[in-house]
């Protein structure tokens, strides 16, 4: 399924301007946004996501426009069925690991009938059974990604995304965890589109390397 981007996007803080213009088109399964910090990535995320809009462009997938400044279409980032995985994980700590990996279910994204054997697949298949009852703040950095990622595909989403998800990781526990994820991704068949900053990442993840640099597309390859 491909996904187009064409947008435009001019931000300003602190008397500083930041104008990303970026247009590029992937039907691969993995995509890896690539780039230094300050170059546009997390804000081109957001733009796919619904969490910003841009000033002008398009954002499709496949047949679904979800925005285009000429056709006045700007779809509710709730009804884009997106995953995100924040830099941080972004995990509700007053929650636990269940209640976390389940917050899909309490907003209705799931259907009744498949809720209960979809959370014992995801948190079995993430290996958290264990962890069930734990909180955020007793987990690992490796297991607070598990649950965040385990949370992002509860609502099955059409398009996984994740913002630089090994940048927090040490060495050994990177590694790891980078092949954990294309397991998973090819086991839920679900494309994502990853952040990153470091170039063992490429190497690693595979699929179209899109590089960007001060808002604009420097290049792209597939693997």
């Amino acid at each position: 399924m491909q996904l187009e981007i064409d947008i435009e996007k001019s931000l300003r803080s602190r008397g500083r301007e930041f104008r990303l213009a970026l247009r590029f088109a992937s039907d691969a399964d993995v995509n890896v946004l690539f780039g230094p910090s300050g170059a546009g990535k997390t804000v081109t995320l957001h733009a796919i996501a619904g969490l910003l809009r841009p000033d002008r462009g398009e954002v499709r997938l496949g047949t679904d426009v979800w925005f285009s400044s000429a056709q006045k279409i700007d779809v509710a980032a709730r009804r884009r069925n997106i995953g995100f995985v924040f830099q941080d994980y972004a995990l509700f700590p007053h929650l636990s690991v269940m209640e976390n990996v389940a917050f899909a279910r309490r907003h209705g994204l799931l259907k009744r009938n498949r809720v209960e054997n979809d959370l014992k697949e995801l948190m079995a298949e993430f290996e958290l059974d264990e962890l069930a009852h734990a909180f955020p703040a007793q987990l690992s950095g490796g297991q607070r990604q598990r649950v965040a990622l385990a949370r992002a595909l509860a609502a099955r989403p059409r398009l996984l995304l994740l913002d630089e998800p090994f940048a927090a990781l040490d060495a050994p526990l990177r590694a790891r965890l980078r092949g954990e994820l294309l397991t998973m991704r090819a086991r839920f068949g679900v494309p994502m589109i990853v952040i990153t900053h470091d170039p063992e990442d490429v190497t690693a993840l595979g699929g179209c390397t899109i590089h960007i640099d001060g808002g604009r597309l420097i290049g792209s390859s597939d693997k």
